[in-house]
């Protein structure tokens, strides 16, 4: 099992501060991240906590799934690790230097 763990359903007001704060009421944490949205800035609903043990992580499962964060019922699940190729998106953008065509030389 991991030590890292998914926390779904997310208020968009939960913070890194209030999300550590629950965790740690279960065991030590290394790290705990709310994913934002990068144009807004606003939460994304989600977020990533990294106990120090996995029984700890597994502790946390077992005691935090299914629990009142800021209004939500969170979810809290082990991270799966990231398909391939996700995240690559956004591509095709090259240089696009704008006009061209027929251009002619002017007349004069």
């Amino acid at each position: 099992m991991s030590r890292k763990l998914f926390v779904g359903n997310l208020s968009y007001n939960t913070t890194e501060d209030s999300l550590e704060g629950l965790f740690t009421q279960v065991g030590p944490v290394d790290s705990v991240r709310v994913m934002r949205d990068m144009a807004t800035g606003r939460s994304r609903g989600f977020g990533f906590v990294e106990m120090q043990s996995e029984d700890d992580a597994r502790s946390a499962i077992d005691k935090l799934n299914n629990t009142d964060l800021d209004g939500r019922r969170i979810a809290v699940n082990v991270a799966q690790p990231k398909p391939a190729g996700a995240g690559a998106g956004g591509g095709g953008r090259g240089n696009y230097g704008g006009g061209g065509g027929n251009r002619r030389e002017p007349r004069w």
